[in-house]
């Protein structure tokens, strides 16, 4: 239910930015430091929305991926405990014998 209500906010979002874009397409002048070059106000806004999902979205994948491998680390080590305490349980079975 949280993805769902997680994508109708990213679609009313975009939907507010495109409308925001298309009602702004004037010419402006866009300082790059090195150069200035006038274009229209709809491919700065939708570029910058663009740069900013990009950042979010590798700063998410790189997260979820960091988490996988600590999930990955903590199953092994959960493994590795689980075979020792049936060794150590076996092995305690065999005393008692």
């Amino acid at each position: 239910m949280k993805i769902q209500w997680s994508l109708i906010a990213g679609l009313i979002f975009a939907l507010l930015t495109a409308l925001f874009a298309v009602i702004n397409v004037d010419p402006v002048q866009v300082n790059f430091g090195f150069d200035i070059v006038s274009i229209p106000l709809i491919l700065v806004i939708l570029g910058c929305a663009l740069i900013g999902g990009i950042i979010v979205g590798s700063y998410g994948i790189f997260r979820q991926y960091k988490l996988q491998r600590q999930i990955k680390g903590l199953t092994a080590e959960l493994n590795k405990l689980r075979e020792a305490d049936t060794t150590s349980l076996d092995s305690l079975s065999l005393d008692n014998i």
